[in-house]
């Protein structure tokens, strides 16, 4: 049987290599020790400075490729990264008349609003580990202060309670991520599916809320990031976008390829603003705001980035 994305399967750990734990709902990670059996979803891993893995073509022995408890094969790594928790599945996991468990059995479903929707801001990053989740979860902790009502959403990357965690302790009042669809990792699904999530997860996590926050992983130039900043579903689904950039030749880059878009690109932050020189670098080669990660938490950040409350859909031509 070919296994496919989001299918739970029941594995043995065989030899205990980068993973050693496995994230909980909660946020706990619980040890993994050879001999353990558990329960993981697979699915396919982009991430540029640890591994890229594909679903297997069967149930054979694979790996474990991220902490959240996705079972893959491994295709690549990045050389610091140790060997692979190596795994063997002992089989697919099944419902009563023996037809595999997927996680989309499991998903909240399309999720549509009508009327207003909140002001809708992505966060966007040159590449991995640019400081995507702690810009979003400073800019949600300084509008909450400020007294906006957060809603704050992971759309894309490999499932883990971790980031949609910070956004929750930074004030968000909706948080939400793929997985809530029933999605394992967006990695190699098809661009409307892609699109899809992002519409509904923004949708779902509208109600009640001034604005949504829109985190999405990894960098430009991923494949699926690449598709989705290009489509007419983000045009229309995004009133702004702020990037995180690990240095200024990124950040100038990636303004560049916003600016191509059309993206209304309100201001860049990230790994950069941890050196003044690098600051001052970037804010000489690019045409917005280079703000300080930790300078979103303010509760004035509204006002410096120009929000307004309640923003009206824009038309955006596709």
């Amino acid at each position: 049987m070919t296994p496919r994305s989001g299918d739970l399967v029941l594995a043995r750990i065989d030899r205990i290599g980068q993973h050693k734990g496995l994230e909980t709902a909660q946020g706990r990670r619980v040890v993994l020790y050879e001999g353990d059996t558990i329960i993981v979803a697979y699915g396919a891993r982009y991430a540029m400075n640890q591994f890229e893995a594909v679903v297997p073509g069967n149930l054979g022995p694979c790996h474990l490729v991220a902490a959240g408890g996705v079972a893959g094969d491994v295709l690549s790594a990045h050389q610091r990264m140790s060997r692979a928790t190596a795994i063997t599945p002992i089989g697919l996991v099944t419902d009563a008349s023996g037809t595999p468990l997927n996680l989309r059995n499991y998903g909240i479903g399309p999720v549509r609003t009508s009327g207003r929707r909140p002001l809708t801001i992505a966060v966007l990053g040159s590449t991995m580990d640019a400081g995507k989740t702690t810009v979003t979860a400073q800019l949600i902790r300084g509008l909450t202060r400020a007294g906006w009502r957060v809603g704050a959403v992971k759309a894309t990357g490999t499932a883990s309670p971790r980031d949609v965690n910070q956004f929750r302790d930074a004030g968000a009042r909706t948080v939400l991520d793929f997985s809530d669809l029933g999605v394992a990792t967006t990695y190699q699904q098809p661009v409307d599916v892609v699109e899809a999530l992002v519409s509904d997860l923004a949708a779902a996590a509208s109600p009640g809320n001034d604005v949504v926050m829109l985190e999405v992983a990894d960098g430009l130039l991923q494949q699926e990031t690449a598709a989705l900043i290009r489509s007419a579903c983000f045009s229309n689904t995004v009133d702004g976008v702020l990037l995180a950039a690990g240095d200024p030749l990124c950040a100038m880059a990636g303004v560049s390829v916003l600016d191509t878009l059309g993206l209304p690109l309100l201001a860049v932050s990230g790994v950069l603003t941890s050196a003044p020189l690098a600051i001052r670098e970037a804010g000489e080669a690019i045409r917005v705001p280079v703000i300080h990660t930790m300078a979103l938490s303010d509760p004035g950040i509204a006002d410096v980035l120009k929000l307004e409350r309640q923003c009206q859909p824009r038309a955006v031509a596709a």
